[in-house]
């Protein structure tokens, strides 16, 4: 029997435990072992719960057991969550996790301290929910050139930009409504500013170079600037309008970014809408595979957390390795990436935006009083250069 402890009893640590409760025999059929919780790191008490005896206030009880092999983090947060990780590695303990901020901003030095101690650092969970992205890059598709992995990363902003493409409502009231349903935070910037989608893709991007992409060194726009109209445009092109978190390597170098794109109706994720999530990963001889689910929810994040739970007991005193180093990626600027942009200004200025953007435009028919175009490829800065030379810019958004 393999013992284990969870730091924090919230909606994920509390999935957690509920999954090896609930599926206990089909998780000792899949490590070869039981799995006991034997400690339960919270700050509150929980009289009549179950596993109220398991409820501790110290995390150095966890620390100073050596009966403890894994810990599963789901607290949440910098700290004190970096602290007792990295305390937890020194000690020997395996360590999984699904905080995506902290992988995020200390992912790479976490594997690093597992390896030197030769236990392991899995954060499946941190990106996607239950959805086993992570593995498979780390696993199935170790042995491919990944070139694009690209995807809808946020749930919450998912159901905001589908609910105004279906119902036609605008951003304010579907907000309000996801914050009812519980879709949404109360503060709800880290998903509607992009935030929460940029800290997964700095993940996805770390894997697949192998090396340290910096969530604050992404481009990240959020989804507030969205508007009706902006569909109804998605609409006339055969496209909808989606937040996507993309990294790409070709030939004009490796570039990262969160932003509303505009996707086509035949690309696999425009169909994927509400709170659901989906990443695409295209290899050099696999070509394009989609990997879809719920990108969060109690259950689903708590089933990715037990699968490195068994992952890890399946290979005790080993180390699992991850491809992430402390090694900072090189990235390209964005301004040197180049594709297509919906560009929306006032009818006065039709003909200033005809001399700058030239007659390679897509104009597009409206009754909303203005003239809106999709230009011909051109790269992020001299798009943001002619851009500028106008004065009445109502929106733009990229073409995926």
């Amino acid at each position: 029997m393999v013992k284990i402890a969870v730091l924090g009893y919230g909606t994920v640590g509390s999935g957690v435990v509920k999954v090896i409760d609930d599926n206990n025999k089909e998780v000792a059929a899949s490590c070869g072992e039981e799995i006991e919780v034997k400690y339960i790191l919270d700050l509150r008490d929980f009289p009549g719960d179950k596993h109220e005896a398991q409820v501790v206030h110290d995390f150095n009880v966890i620390l100073q057991d050596p009966e403890v092999k894994v810990i599963c983090e789901t607290m949440g947060g910098l700290e004190p969550a970096f602290t007792f990780e990295k305390q937890a590695l020194e000690a020997g303990k395996s360590v999984c996790t699904s905080n995506k901020e902290l992988v995020a901003a200390h992912g790479p030095e976490l594997v690093e301290l597992a390896k030197k101690n030769n236990v392991s650092y899995l954060f499946e969970a941190s990106v996607g929910g239950g959805i086993p992205v992570l593995k498979s890059l780390n696993d199935s598709l170790k042995h491919e050139k990944i070139d694009s992995i690209m995807g809808i990363l946020n749930g919450t902003t998912n159901y905001i930009l589908t609910k105004m493409e279906k119902e036609g409502t605008g951003f304010a009231t579907v907000l309000k409504r996801a914050q009812e349903k519980g879709y949404a935070e109360r503060n709800p910037e880290a998903d509607i500013e992009g935030y929460d989608a940029c800290r997964k893709i700095a993940i996805l991007a770390s894997l697949m170079s192998g090396e340290y992409v910096s969530y604050e060194d992404i481009y990240t726009e959020g989804i507030t600037k969205i508007t009706i109209e902006d569909f109804e445009y998605a609409r006339k092109l055969g496209m909808t309008i989606k937040l996507i978190g993309s990294c790409k390597r070709n030939d004009n170098g490796f570039f990262t970014i969160v932003a509303p794109f505009l996707v086509p109706t035949d690309n696999i994720l425009a169909s994927v809408n509400n709170v659901f999530n989906a990443i695409t990963v295209h290899g050099n001889m696999l070509g394009d595979v989609m990997f879809y689910g719920k990108g969060a929810g109690k259950e689903a994040t708590a089933s990715a957390v037990v699968a490195d739970v068994v992952d890890i007991v399946k290979h005790l005193d080993k180390h699992i390795a991850v491809n992430m180093n402390n090694k900072k990626a090189q990235l390209s600027p964005k301004d040197n990436a180049v594709r297509r942009f919906l560009v929306r200004v006032a009818d006065s200025e039709k003909d200033a935006a005809l001399e700058v953007f030239g007659n390679k435009i897509e104009v597009i028919e409206n009754d909303l009083g203005e003239f809106a175009f999709v230009t011909d490829l051109i790269s992020e800065k001299h798009f943001e250069e002619k851009k500028n030379t106008l004065k009445t810019v109502k929106g733009y958004i990229r073409e995926l």
